[in-house]
C-alpha cells in the first residue's frame, strides 16, 4: 500500500466516523435510534429508553489531588456516554472508585437546540465524605420523562479528597477545604455551555440536593464563584448553617495526618496510594470525637462568610430557595437494633439520648418535657421526636428563619410519607429521593409502588419541577403553597394527601429554640 493510498483509506475512515455521527445526531432528534448530541465539549453518543435519552459518564474535569479541577473539552470528538464514570473513593459500597471521578450524567426528552426546557441538577448525600448519584434513587429517567426537564446529576471529590484543609499547613494547596464545592462549581460552568445543546435553558438551571448535597448547595449559594450559575435552589433534609472555621479544619487535618503515620507529612499524604487515604478516614475528630469530619471551609479564598450565620448571605437573597425535611430525620442513622436503641427505657431515655443531640440542653429535663406534652408517646418516640426536631430539623428552621428576617422567604416543606416496607422507620432521612426522582421501585427505596406512594411522589415532581421552570413551586390549578413567613411559618406537607400547614411541630420549634443550635463540623 503507498502513503498516498494509506492518507485515503485515513481520510475515508475519518469522514465515515464523520458521516456516522451526523446520522446519530440526526436520529437522537427525531428519537429514533441511540441518542446522540453535538455541543462544544463534544459530540456525546447516549442511549434511548422510553422516550428519554440518557448520557452517563461524560467527563466535565480533571483535577490533581488536593487542588482544584480544571475544565475538559473534546470539541468535535465522538465520545460514547453510556456508562457512568467511576466514583469518589471511600468507604461504602459504590463502585467502581477513582479519584479520577468528575462526570456528570444527563437525562433528556428533547436533546436539542431550542427546546429550552429547565434543568434540574441534583447533588447527592453522603455528608461530604460518602455517595454517589449512580445510586439507583438518583436515575432521572423518570423525572425528566414526567416533568419535561433536562436532568443532570454529578459526582465530585469528597472527604479527605474534596475537603481535607491543607493550606494553612502547605502554601501548594490554598483550594484543598473546597475542592469538592470547586467541582461542583465547575460541573454548572459545563452545563451553562453545554446544557443547550441536550435541550437545556442555561439561564432555568435548579440545584436540588439531598442531605450532604443540599448543605453543598446551602454553602454555594455564598460563594462568588457560583454566581449566576444557577437560579434556583431546593435543599432536602441537608443545611449548612456555619461553615468549619480554618483553626478547627487545621486541627481535623493535623489528626488525620497523624492517623495516615507519623511519618506521613504533607509530601506523603499527596503522594500516598489512595487506598491508604480511605484506610484513614477512621481518624478520631479532635472536635466532635467519632470519624474526622470533612466539610467546607472558611478559606477566605473561596468561602468567605458563613451561609446562614449571622444572617443569610446577601449573595444568596436573590435566589428563590425551598427548604425541605422528613418528619421522621433520625430513624434512618440511628436504627432500631443500633446499640443506642436496644433495650432503651425510661430510666437510660436521657443518657443515650443525650449524644445524639448534638446540642448542649439538659436531657433528662428534654424527657421530662416530652413525657408531659405526649403522654401516650414511648420511649422509642421520645428518642426520635427529639433527636429530629433538635438536631436535624434545627438548621432548616434557622435558614427559613433568617431568609423570611432577610425579606426573600423561602417554600418549606416537610415529608410526612412513611416508609411502607418498615412502617416503624416512619418518614426517615432520605424518604424524600424516590419520590423526587419517581425511582419507587428502585433498590433501597421504601415508598412501595401503590396508588398512595405514586400520588405522594406526584405532589413532590409537581411542585419541584414548578419550581424548576419559574422559582414558584405552584403549578397550575395546585393548592396554593405560602411562602415562609415569621408569622405564618407555612409548610407544605408532602403525603397521600399533600396539604399546607402553618407551623407544624411548633412546641417541638420554641422547646429547642431556647439554646443555641450548633452546626455540625463547626
Amino acid at each position: 500500500m503507498s502513503a498516498a493510498s494509506g492518507d485515503g483509506d485515513g481520510l475515508t475512515r475519518r469522514a465515515a466516523i464523520g458521516a456516522g455521527v451526523a446520522t446519530l445526531l440526526t436520529a437522537g432528534v427525531r428519537g429514533q435510534g441511540p441518542a446522540a448530541v453535538r455541543a462544544p465539549a463534544g459530540d456525546f453518543v447516549g442511549t434511548s429508553e422510553g422516550g428519554v435519552h440518557a448520557f452517563r459518564g461524560i467527563r466535565y474535569g480533571r483535577a490533581e489531588r488536593f487542588r482544584a479541577p480544571t475544565p475538559v473539552a473534546q470539541p468535535g470528538q465522538s465520545v460514547r456516554a453510556q456508562a457512568f464514570g467511576p466514583v469518589c473513593p471511600q468507604k461504602g459500597p459504590y463502585g467502581p472508585q477513582s479519584e479520577d471521578c468528575l462526570f456528570l450524567n444527563v437525562w433528556t426528552a428533547a436533546p436539542r437546540r431550542g427546546a429550552n426546557q429547565p434543568v434540574m441538577l441534583y447533588i447527592h448525600g453522603g455528608a461530604y465524605a460518602t455517595g454517589s448519584v449512580t445510586d439507583p434513587l438518583n436515575d432521572g429517567q423518570a423525572l425528566a420523562a414526567r416533568g419535561d426537564v433536562v436532568v443532570v446529576t454529578v459526582n465530585h471529590r469528597l472527604n479527605a479528597l474534596g475537603y481535607l484543609y491543607l493550606a494553612r499547613l502547605d502554601p501548594r494547596f490554598p483550594d484543598s477545604g473546597n475542592a469538592g464545592q470547586l467541582d461542583l462549581i465547575l460541573a454548572l460552568r459545563w452545563v451553562r455551555d453545554n446544557i443547550a445543546a441536550f435541550g437545556g435553558d442555561p439561564d432555568r438551571v435548579m440545584v436540588f440536593g439531598q442531605s450532604g448535597g443540599g448543605a453543598k448547595i446551602a454553602t454555594m449559594m455564598g460563594m462568588a464563584a457560583a454566581k449566576g450559575l444557577f437560579h434556583r435552589a431546593a435543599t432536602m433534609s441537608g443545611q449548612q448553617v456555619t461553615a468549619s472555621g480554618p483553626l478547627n479544619a487545621t486541627a481535623r487535618a493535623r489528626a488525620y495526618l497523624a492517623r495516615l503515620g507519623a511519618g506521613s507529612g504533607i509530601g506523603d499524604v499527596a503522594t500516598l496510594p489512595v487506598a491508604k487515604l480511605v484506610e484513614a478516614l477512621d481518624a478520631t475528630d479532635p472536635i466532635l470525637g467519632g470519624g474526622v469530619y470533612f466539610g467546607p471551609v472558611l478559606d477566605m479564598r473561596w468561602l468567605t462568610r458563613h451561609p446562614f450565620w449571622p444572617d443569610a448571605d446577601p449573595r444568596g437573597r436573590g435566589i428563590p430557595m425551598m427548604l425541605g425535611n422528613t418528619h421522621d430525620e433520625t430513624r434512618a442513622f440511628i436504627r432500631l437494633d443500633s446499640p443506642a436503641m436496644r433495650g432503651l427505657r425510661w430510666d437510660n431515655l436521657a443518657a443515650r439520648m443525650a449524644p445524639e443531640l448534638r446540642i448542649d440542653i439538659l436531657p433528662e429535663w428534654v424527657v421530662a418535657q416530652y413525657r408531659t406534652h405526649y403522654p401516650t408517646w414511648s420511649p422509642v418516640d421520645v428518642f426520635y421526636g427529639a433527636t429530629t426536631a433538635g438536631r436535624s430539623w434545627r438548621g432548616q428552621v434557622i435558614e427559613a428563619e433568617a431568609r423570611a428576617t432577610a425579606g426573600v422567604p423561602a417554600h418549606v416543606y416537610q415529608v410526612d410519607y412513611g416508609s411502607r416496607t418498615d412502617p416503624r422507620r416512619g418518614a426517615f432521612h432520605t424518604m424524600d429521593i424516590p419520590l423526587v426522582f419517581g425511582t419507587l421501585a428502585a433498590k433501597g427505596s421504601e415508598t412501595g409502588t401503590g396508588a398512595d406512594a405514586r400520588t405522594a411522589s406526584a405532589a413532590m415532581q409537581d411542585r419541584f419541577v414548578a419550581f424548576a421552570r419559574t422559582g414558584d413551586p405552584n403549578p397550575a390549578g395546585a393548592a396554593r403553597w405560602p411562602a415562609y413567613t415569621l408569622d405564618r411559618r407555612a409548610t407544605m406537607i408532602f403525603d397521600v394527601r399533600s396539604r399546607v400547614e402553618h407551623d407544624p411541630r411548633r412546641w417541638e420549634r420554641e422547646l429547642f429554640a431556647r439554646v443555641p443550635y450548633i452546626q455540625p463540623g463547626t
